[in-house]
């Protein structure tokens, strides 16, 4: 039984995960040693992502069909529900009715402080290096339920891109889920936390073709936090060279040059064959190791000393005026 305060299966025996992860082949042989069936349930395009050895079955909507062939498969009053970044927006009839506050939702960030999408990036650009791995019971509300379950950690320092994020997030998520649910198999409960409204922060998805634009004008360290923000597994963040749009990557900040006039910003003064020295409206510059082309090719090579990264004001504009949805299909 679960309700908005406690949570508690007395004798759980099958998990159904809806959505998909990368650790999800991991998390079903955890379920596995533990004797408790799994369950796949995911959305037409996260198919693509998910192992082929594993079993799954594809849902464009959770819908009367989705909700017949689970009460077919299993025994719902011994079931745990699991949405691990799911595409779906779960209803309040669904909620209550059918998964009868047994639902809980994965998320890779801390509650309140980053509700929505994109955790990855949003925290470089916050420069956030807390790690934290959560449930919560699913609201009608994004993000919003009272806290289940929650581990935190350091982040290694070589964790700058949502890439590297991204697989500390995987290896954590596996010893988090094996806690967590060894603790519910043991017949135990656990309490609720209400999550706090005044720390609620809200932060949408991100497109990195449309929302990852640099802006120039921006200091040394914004700068630097922003292009990490667009790194891998994205493209990279956008700028113009030569006329064309570029995506950079591999950026490091670096304090050792002189320029610091606002005028520099943008401006390539060093060129070390692997590297480009390009500096920025303050005291330190950034060092480049990538400059992508539309046709996914490295031309550090083609930049020379004296030439300047620019973003026009009306893709910054764009950047910032557009909110990227992503749904089920």
């Amino acid at each position: 039984m679960a309700s908005t305060n406690k949570l508690t299966i007395k004798n759980l025996k099958n998990i159904v995960f809806i959505g998909e992860h990368e650790a999800l082949k991991r998390l079903v042989k955890i379920n596995n040693d533990l004797n408790l069936r799994s369950l796949i349930i995911t959305s037409p395009t996260q198919a693509k992502s998910i192992d082929k050895d594993l079993d799954f079955k594809v849902f464009k909507k959770l819908d009367k069909t989705f909700i017949n062939y689970i009460s077919k498969k299993i025994d719902l009053k011994n079931t745990l529900f699991v949405s691990i970044k799911s595409r779906w927006i779960f209803n309040k009839y669904i909620i209550n009715n059918f998964f009868k506050n047994k639902l809980i939702n994965y998320h890779p960030a801390r509650l309140p402080l980053y509700r929505g999408g994109a955790p990855e990036s949003w925290r470089i650009l916050n420069g956030d290096r807390i790690d934290c791995q959560l449930f919560h019971l699913v609201s009608t509300e994004v993000d919003s339920g009272p806290i289940v379950f929650s581990q935190t950690s350091l982040l290694p320092k070589n964790c700058t891109t949502p890439l590297d994020l991204k697989n500390y997030g995987s290896t954590k998520i596996t010893e988090f889920y094996e806690s967590f649910i060894k603790i519910l198999k043991k017949k135990k409960y656990f309490n609720t936390i209400k999550q706090t409204k005044y720390l609620n922060h809200y932060y949408p998805r991100l497109n990195t073709k449309i929302n990852g634009w640099i802006d120039w004008s921006s200091d040394s360290s914004n700068l630097i936090r922003f292009i990490n923000a667009f790194d891998e597994p994205h493209e990279g963040a956008s700028t113009m060279f030569n006329s064309k749009r570029v995506h950079i990557k591999g950026a490091q900040l670096h304090g050792g040059e002189i320029s610091n006039h606002n005028f520099f910003s943008g401006l390539i003064t060093r060129h070390d064959n692997c590297w480009i020295t390009v500096s920025t409206s303050d005291k330190n510059s950034i060092l480049i190791t990538q400059v992508i082309n539309s046709k996914g090719k490295n031309i550090i090579n083609k930049v020379r000393e004296g030439d300047r990264f620019y973003t026009p004001y009306q893709k910054i504009d764009r950047a910032i005026s557009n909110r990227v949805k992503y749904g089920a299909n």
